[in-house]
This record gives C-alpha cells, sequence and structure tokens, in this order.
C-alpha cells in the first residue's frame, strides 16, 4: 500500500509542476506608416523601428509571433521572424476576442502579438491587462506591453508592464 501511496504522490506532483508555467505576451502597434492607404508598407522610420522591436525581443525566447494580413504588420514582425527563425502566423484584426481566445490557449511560450491603434488596448485588456493608456494615437508606435502570465498550482496571476521601445519619431 505505501509503494501505491508513493506513486500516487508522485504522480500528483509531476501533474502540478507540469501544469505551472509562466509565459510573456508583447502587444505593439505595427511600426510606421508610409502613407494612409490601407495596406502601406512601412516607412524608413518604421523599418528602424521594427530593427529595434527585433533588437528588444530576440533573446526572450518569442515562440509565436502573430500579425495581421497588412503590409506593415508583416514588415514590423518580419525582423524578429528572421532573427529567431519563427514563421509570420496571419490573424484578423476585428473582432480580437479571437486573437485573444486564441493566445489564450498558448500554454508556457512567449508570444508576440503586433496590433493596429484601435486594437492594441482591446488585446492588452481582453488578455487580462489594466492600460494606463485610453487611447494610441495615430502618431504613437512605440508601446509594448508586456503581459506576464504566471501559472502555479491551479492559480493564474497577470502582470502588465507597460514600456517603450526604438527611437521617438515625431510627426
Amino acid at each position: 500500500m505505501n509503494k501505491l501511496i508513493k506513486m500516487f504522490v508522485g504522480v500528483a506532483i509531476g501533474y502540478s509542476m507540469t501544469s505551472c508555467y509562466t509565459s510573456k505576451i508583447y502587444v505593439v502597434r505595427h511600426a510606421e506608416r508610409l502613407d494612409q492607404s490601407t495596406d502601406t508598407p512601412l516607412s524608413a522610420a518604421g523599418l528602424q523601428r521594427a530593427q529595434a522591436l527585433a533588437d528588444n525581443l530576440k533573446n526572450n525566447n518569442i515562440d509565436r509571433i502573430f500579425g495581421t494580413k497588412y503590409q506593415r504588420n508583416r514588415q514590423t514582425a518580419q525582423v524578429l521572424c528572421e532573427v529567431i527563425g519563427k514563421p509570420y502566423e496571419v490573424y484578423e484584426p476585428h473582432p480580437t476576442k479571437i486573437i485573444v481566445k486564441t493566445v489564450e490557449k498558448i500554454k508556457n511560450q512567449n508570444v508576440l502579438v503586433v496590433g493596429h491603434s484601435d486594437t492594441v488596448l482591446e488585446i492588452v485588456k481582453g488578455l487580462g491587462g489594466s492600460p494606463t493608456k485610453t487611447k494610441i494615437e495615430s502618431s504613437d508606435y512605440d508601446n509594448l506591453f508586456v503581459i506576464t502570465v504566471k501559472k502555479t498550482l491551479g492559480k493564474t496571476q497577470k502582470k502588465l508592464d507597460e514600456k517603450t521601445y526604438g527611437v521617438l519619431t515625431l510627426p
């Protein structure tokens, strides 16, 4: 009987340890646009910011990279995709609850989501963050929202850090 109890306790401990994890979710708006057309590429400043994003995140063990179908989003993530060898996964920008549900299902991995000025804050809130910003302005490209999800023994904690990256560009 003692062996059975020890085995059960060992399995329970093993299970609880495998269900514990920490994930980081990085949410950014695409970098600076070339113009206001629907599928505009990045401007020169935007390409510099994309490089800054890659430099900032390349050592953060990013497992998945999501962005919308638009050139500006793909180009924002592309440098990082190339540096770390991860594919760019396309999501539809609206409704944001779809990308939120997709990311919430990812356990024990770090994720980058590249969004738009009208979706970034919704995504951050949907993932459990409470950003201090109430709006992303059209000239605002340097926000880096980091949501840390820590699960230990059935309890999930979420923490939001609001950072910036890249060089501030003036319109």
